[in-house]
């Protein structure tokens, strides 16, 4: 019956955070504490969350110190700093947590070889409702290891910030980037999973996050500049770190290659071309492509759709 650290920073949350801890009572396993980092609300979150600090002493809560900066990363890095459990599990301030989320997942990790459970998530869009449970159906696994590292990369293994559950020993050395206001959870899981620990995937929900555009990844999509900035910023410290551990595989070159056409950011392309050490032809047969592809865009989508038209015809 290992201790399990829960993470949860908060900010600015009082209308939704008491769903949030109420699924985190609701837990099948009991041997857990919930480590609340308040990154400075100023809304009813102190208020709402007394209640719950009375009545569960696992509930602990503790203001953002100036030793963190504000934002997500540094929230977390002080509940890392203060979690006193041999597995470490982050969960966000607006979602609900499937009650047999820390149970299924301590089972999983019975194996003393296996450091991290993966798990699935599924999307919900207003209020939440208890029939939207996934039953208990069986579900299936697989290892993961470091030969995994590119599917996880690039989205297609999705390693998200509250659907794994560490072994403690994971995070020795490592803490997630306090400049980063977005993407910090997939630069810091990088740099983890990059380093070899081992773990398994399972493919059950237990954990529901709520959309909405006030949330992180909404703000991202709908171009927050600071968002957008640090998306970029830990592209660029994810092509680093796996140059720098030689894992920065043909595939990978291509995908950062994509992703540089995709955000319209050429430093991605120019950095990723000069990890690969990429000949002088390759240079230019990308460079150029950035510089004409406005060009040729529009292009290719009337081709596309001629195609289209002439295949129904």
């Amino acid at each position: 019956m290992p201790l399990v650290s829960i993470v949860l920073a908060t900010y600015n949350r009082d209308h939704l955070i008491g769903e949030m801890l109420d699924s985190v009572l609701n837990q099948t396993y009991e041997n857990w504490e919930c480590i609340i980092i308040d990154d400075g609300s100023t809304d009813n979150t102190k208020e709402i969350l007394r209640s719950y600090l009375l009545k569960d002493p696992r509930f602990n809560y503790y203001e953002r110190t100036k030793n963190h900066k504000k934002g997500l990363p540094g929230c977390r890095n002080q509940g890392l700093e203060l979690a006193k459990g041999e597995c470490i599990i982050f969960f966000d301030d607006d979602d609900i947590v499937h009650p047999e989320n820390l149970k299924i997942c301590i089972e999983v990790l019975s194996d003393k070889d296996l450091y991290f459970c993966r798990y699935d998530k599924e999307p919900f869009r207003g209020e939440w409702k208890s029939d939207a449970l996934k039953g208990d159906s069986g579900f299936k696994s697989k290892f993961v290891d470091i030969n995994d590292l590119e599917k996880i990369v690039i989205g297609k293994l999705p390693f998200a910030s509250c659907t794994v559950l560490w072994k403690k020993e994971c995070f020795e050395g490592q803490r997630f980037n306090e400049n980063l206001m977005y993407a910090e959870e997939w630069e810091c899981y990088s740099r983890i999973l990059s380093s070899g620990f081992k773990g398994i995937s399972i493919d059950k929900v237990l954990y529901y996050n709520r959309k909405h555009p006030n949330s992180n990844t909404g703000e991202f999509y709908i171009n927050d500049p600071v968002r957008r900035a640090s998306n970029l910023t830990a592209i660029h410290l994810v092509i680093d770190n796996l140059f720098r551990k030689g894992l920065l595989t043909p595939n990978l070159v291509q995908y950062f290659i994509k992703t540089g056409f995709f955000i319209k950011e050429i430093s991605v392309i120019e950095a990723v071309l000069k990890r690969s050490n990429a000949g002088i032809l390759k240079k230019t047969k990308y460079l150029l492509g950035y510089k004409i592809y406005p060009v040729l865009k529009p292009l290719f989508k009337l081709k596309g759709k001629l195609i289209s038209r002439s295949n129904f015809n």
